[in-house]
């Protein structure tokens, strides 16, 4: 989460050589780079205005400026709305693979939140239909949530389910994993079809992950199946990439 007071550590830029051959900006961004690696710079922390620092530092703002963008081009800082630059909150890397969100961020000692912000029992439209191998219009149950780790927003879940699990409560949800739930009720999903991709956030999405409209966001789209080949599940995602990013292993034939 910010920080209420802006830090910017004076004492690791107080010799940056001013007449060398290495230009300032880089001197800035590697150190602050450093720093935030090592934790000295906490994620969460909120760093100190461009025109603030090219004042304590005695250097111009476009200086201070590109030496900042450097390293939130490393994925280390981001500008958020209303907040200012912020340190990241330490990215998730997601190996492809059969677990759920919930379960990826426990896996990397992180806290995840839930807020549901739909639970409803509406008729298939006919591309969930499809996917869910249902006839069009039969009743499935959508979810939409908010997904959080250690309060900063990380992605907007999607999901249809068949009509047999019109009974989960929003309690479970906003407690544990979708897939921990579907487990306990006897369903193991053993398959899933996969698709990762990229689009610009809209809608409420920009208020729900508090990024700019039009930011780009990591897209997944995933169909799960059980044990008999029977499609339990149909996920649409959004993910921020400066919190989230997917890995695979490829090995050639």
């Amino acid at each position: 989460m910010a920080s209420d007071t802006p830090v910017w550590p004076d004492d690791l830029f107080a010799d940056l050589d001013r007449t060398g051959p290495i230009p300032l900006y880089f001197q800035i961004s590697s150190r602050l780079e450093n720093a935030i690696r090592s934790g000295r710079i906490p994620a969460g922390a909120r760093l100190d205005n461009e025109i603030s620092i090219g004042q304590r530092l005695g250097l111009s703002r476009p200086t201070v400026r590109r030496a900042i963008q450097e390293v939130v081009d490393k994925g280390l800082l981001v500008r958020r709305r209303g907040i200012g630059t912020q340190v990241v909150q330490g990215q998730v890397t997601r190996e492809v693979e059969l677990t759920s969100l919930y379960e990826d961020l426990k896996g990397s000692s992180l806290e995840p939140g839930t807020r549901v912000l739909t639970h409803e029992i509406v008729a298939a439209p006919e591309a969930v239909a499809e996917k869910l191998s249902l006839a069009p219009g039969t009743e499935v149950l959508r979810l939409r949530r908010l997904r959080t780790t250690d309060g900063s927003p990380m992605a907007v879940l999607e999901n249809y389910l068949p009509s047999e699990f019109a009974d989960v409560t929003e309690a479970q949800l906003e407690t544990g994993g979708l897939y921990a739930m579907m487990r306990a009720r006897g369903v193991t999903i053993r398959v899933a079809k996969q698709h990762i991709g990229a689009r610009r956030a809209h809608d409420d999405e920009p208020g729900l992950l508090d990024v700019d409209a039009g930011s780009p966001l990591l897209t997944m789209e995933r169909v799960a199946f059980d044990a008999s080949g029977r499609a339990v599940e149909y996920g649409r995602h959004v993910y921020r990439p400066d919190m989230y990013s997917f890995e695979t292993t490829l090995v050639a034939k």
